[in-house]
């Protein structure tokens, strides 16, 4: 038995970002499904970590929780020789970090409002917090692609940890708010992260479980086809 677990959902935006990562950095991780759902499974999780949140890394009994801690906590102690994800050059790694929170805070957060207002019952729907998350994308389309502008990733000539978090923050919100046809450094990084190959292969494991995402109207035909769901 693998001495690392990830407590992990396919679906889950925030697991990708950390399965991307572990395929960059070459790491053998257990994978364990968990479910929420499940009365038993959820006092389980809790015990190990009381916010509920996953994905959650269990490295020899020690829980280490949140995406960006995970992929840290991985390059430092178990990544292969010469993969990194963030650089040692302390202000190289500091943009990194800058641009991981950027996407977390600025395109997964108001996509995961989007998500969760499609949850609700019809007539609890947030007519406003839903406006409001679709306006914050659009902001933040406009800022990254002015930053993209001449780069191939997001932070430094590399992929990083910041590319991590785009990938699944990005690959969901467009189900949502597609990129604007005028924003063309962001419409080629998002095809640049679709073919990097460990984005590839989470968004492929992933794809049995599309026809369960609330927002999978929105996702390209070439990622879930709803005549074979």
């Amino acid at each position: 038995m693998n001495a690392r677990t990830l407590h992990y959902h396919p679906l889950s935006s925030y697991c990708h970002k950390v399965l991307i990562a572990i395929d960059v950095l070459g790491i053998e991780v257990e994978k364990r499904l968990l479910d929420l759902g499940d009365p038993e499974e959820r006092a389980s999780h809790l015990a190990l970590w009381p916010t509920g949140k996953m994905p959650l890394l269990v490295d020899r009994l020690r829980p280490v929780p949140e995406s960006s801690i995970i992929i840290e906590y991985l390059q430092r102690h178990h990544a292969r020789p010469g993969c990194a994800l963030i650089p040692e050059d302390p202000d190289a790694a500091l943009d990194v970090r800058m641009w991981d929170r950027l996407f977390d805070l600025h395109v997964m957060t108001p996509m995961q409002a989007l998500t969760a207002d499609l949850l609700r019952p019809t007539d609890e729907h947030d007519a406003r917090g839903t406006a409001k998350a679709r306006e914050g994308l659009s902001s933040a389309y406009a800022f990254i692609d002015r930053h993209l502008e001449g780069r191939t990733w997001v932070a430094g000539d590399a992929f990083s940890m910041a590319d991590c978090a785009a990938a699944p923050a990005l690959f969901y919100a467009v189900t949502y708010v597609p990129l604007p046809p005028q924003h063309d450094h962001l419409a080629a990084y998002f095809e640049r992260l679709m073919d990097h190959p460990a984005v590839a292969a989470t968004i492929d494991q992933a794809r049995p479980c599309f026809k369960f995402y609330p927002g999978r109207a929105g996702l390209s035909r070439r990622f879930f086809d709803p005549a074979s769901a």
